[in-house]
């Protein structure tokens, strides 16, 4: 008899986003796993002179299908909430809610809502929190009680689900690595997929090699490239 796959639900803000954090866990993963992408906003408040809203986000949606396609993943999901605008609500948990319970993950990513040195700009994005904070509440105690969002189960069928262990990425306290030594560069294709962003930077390349370099020196020495996180098992 076959066992089933896990199945591992990352939830982050804009595309380009778990590129940047996990795709390197993510390749590897997709071996044994069976990955989700979530994705709350379509990134369309970037900079893209001459282009509609429209064309944004059909562009940037493209390119993160292009770049979860070489990581090996099942499915991109896409929220599309207002992008720049996320906050912590009741609306945005439903959603997450709703999203976890159709998905059921066992095990889930998400940016790291303990966070609060704003030491540098691009990590405290209001919106990286906002998803953060709002996982985290959607997590517990919401999505394993059927008394939030009882509708979810007696108009659409969706049960109660208990998620097994959540990484957060971007942690100012990491507890765990990830080896990435060997995909270091199908990590960066990823990312090059996201050329609104980063078309123009001939160093992106470099730039992730040296991050992820440092990160492996503060984990297991041993490794050249690692990815790292703050791993928190759920009470069984």
């Amino acid at each position: 008899m076959t066992m089933a796959k896990e199945k591992v639900l990352v939830i982050t803000a804009h595309p380009d986003d778990v590129d940047f954090s996990c795709s390197g866990t993510m390749i590897i993963w997709s071996r044994s796993k069976e990955i989700y992408y979530a994705v709350c906003t379509s990134g369309d408040k970037g900079n893209h002179i001459g282009k509609t809203k429209k064309e944004i986000i059909k562009m940037r949606e493209d390119e993160q299908r292009e770049a979860a396609k070489i990581a090996g993943v099942k499915e991109v999901i896409f929220l599309r909430e207002p992008d720049g605008e996320l906050e912590n609500t009741k609306r945005l948990r439903e959603k997450i809610v709703k999203l976890i319970r159709e998905v059921k993950p066992d095990i889930l990513f998400t940016f790291d809502p303990s966070n609060n040195k704003f030491d540098q700009i691009y990590k405290y994005h209001p919106d990286h929190r906002a998803v953060g904070m709002a996982v985290y509440d959607s997590i517990y105690p919401a999505v394993g009680n059927k008394n939030f969002f009882p509708h979810h189960i007696i108009s659409e069928g969706l049960k109660p689900h208990e998620v097994k262990e959540i990484y957060f990425y971007g942690s100012d306290y990491p507890n765990f690595w990830v080896d990435i030594t060997k995909i270091i560069d199908k990590k960066i294709k990823t990312i090059m997929c996201h050329k609104s962003q980063f078309g123009n930077r001939k160093d992106i390349g470099e730039f992730v090699k040296s991050r992820h370099s440092e990160m492996a020196k503060k984990g297991d020495k041993k490794m050249q490239y690692a990815e790292c996180f703050r791993k928190l098992e759920m009470p069984k």
